[in-house]
């Protein structure tokens, strides 16, 4: 049942969300997190790019407000990727700025098994300046130029693989993060670095900026933020053990650094694509396994799992199901927008929902919005489609929150829907 927008913020207000506390310190230190915070422009021209509907309407007057709040329902995908370099000083900065109440840090390990934040522990060839420093001469696999033919087109393209396991912890420290891309037309290492999509900017990454992470050292940033945190165990390159480093062992210690950092478990949402590792935080690490969040890869409807098996996650203690965007919506017969048959399955196993991730598809106007809005491509004919999406993911199928690699839409949804 859709209750009105009215209704839910007063029902917020009331009552919050399952991740409703704001994340502050139990002992009264000063943190930065804002009591306000800086939305920019963007949600209000994506409400201005509606349809006119009664949800455009209240959107309308919520805009009118002036003031918003940080909302753990908006939760900082790599920060704010949209626009800074992931996983970087600078992107965990906006998004906290834009009011995400969540911030993730990607959690990989180097060469002396010392946890950094990257998405992934082999994409330093895409996500840094590696290529173009002395370091690249120790990565997995060299830079190779691209072949092309007469014309310019690629014949085959340029390729290198860049791995955190490849250099120190010292060594790491000393790249620059750039924007997710890489150019496989590249004929020389510097133009390698170039790809990044229309739809982002390299504003962000230049040499004062890109500022790279240990997992500790976002633990103490998003300390300082005022903001909860959502650590991804992220699968290795290598081959586990690595140099006695047992997967176990790096499940543990990615918990072991919240613990240090003195970090309360209602703070700390772990994540993972293995379940093995989610079951370990449940079994062996209680207070954090209890929200610990299994990520689902699915990549079509075919691959998502149904109610037994869902069912089954719930029996071995897992809460949190979070699978792509497209996993819980469909349409129905009218072209609307509505809870997919996964969505209503996860409920009725006793599931809490997260999903990923908004502000990732480039333009939705094109008609052709790939993999996140499969379910509901045909349902999709502007960027403000954006709010209806999150409206239908907050009252229609209730999820905990939302990932965005610009998490000021979602702030602002969830300071107009009254969510916590």
């Amino acid at each position: 049942m859709r209750l009105p927008l009215l209704g839910l913020m007063l029902l917020g207000l009331v009552c919050g969300s399952a991740m409703a506390a704001p994340a502050g310190d139990k002992h009264g230190r000063h943190t930065d997190r804002p009591s306000h915070v800086q939305l920019g422009p963007r949600p209000f021209f994506l409400v201005d790019d509606m349809a006119d509907s009664p949800l455009k309407n209240q959107l309308k007057q919520c805009a009118q407000r002036g003031q918003f709040t940080p909302r753990d329902w908006s939760i900082g995908h790599r920060g704010a990727a949209l626009q800074f370099p992931e996983h970087t000083v600078e992107s965990y900065t906006a998004a906290a700025r834009m009011g995400a109440g969540i911030v993730e840090c990607d959690v990989t390990f180097t060469k002396d098994k010392e946890l950094v934040c990257r998405h992934a522990q082999n994409d330093l060839h895409t996500t840094t300046n590696i290529l173009v420093t002395p370091l690249a001469a120790k990565c997995t696999k060299p830079f190779v130029p691209a072949t092309l033919d007469a014309t310019g087109k690629v014949v085959t393209p340029a390729t290198a693989e860049c791995r955190t396991s490849d250099i120190t912890l010292a060594e790491f420290k000393t790249l620059r993060g750039k924007m997710d891309a890489s150019n496989n037309a590249a004929r020389t290492p510097a133009e390698y670095l170039g790809g990044t999509a229309n739809f982002r900017t390299d504003l962000y990454s230049g040499p004062s900026s890109g500022t790279l992470m240990t997992h500790a050292e976002s633990i103490e940033l998003f300390k300082r933020l005022g903001v909860k945190m959502t650590p991804e165990l992220k699968s290795a390159s290598v081959t586990m053990p690595f140099d006695g480093f047992t997967q176990d062992a790096y499940a543990q210690k990615m918990i072991d650094e919240y613990k240090r950092a003195g970090v309360p478990p209602r703070h700390v949402f772990p994540q993972s694509f293995n379940i093995n590792d989610v079951v370990y935080w449940v079994r062996n690490e209680a207070a954090f396994g209890k929200q610990a969040v299994y990520l689902d890869d699915a990549n079509t409807v075919a691959d998502l799992p149904g109610y037994n098996e869902l069912a089954g996650y719930k029996s071995m203690g897992i809460n949190i199901w979070a699978p792509p965007l497209f996993a819980l919506m469909a349409t129905d017969a009218a072209g609307k927008i509505v809870p997919s048959q996964a969505a209503r399955d996860a409920k009725a196993a006793g599931l809490g929902l997260i999903t990923w991730s908004l502000e990732r598809a480039g333009i939705l106007a094109d008609g052709n919005n790939g993999f996140y809005y499969q379910t509901v491509d045909s349902a999709l004919t502007s960027e403000g489609e954006m709010l209806r999406v999150l409206d239908v993911l907050a009252k229609d199928v209730g999820v905990m929150g939302v990932f965005s690699d610009w998490p000021a839409t979602t702030t602002f949804y969830a300071n107009c829907a009254g969510l916590r």
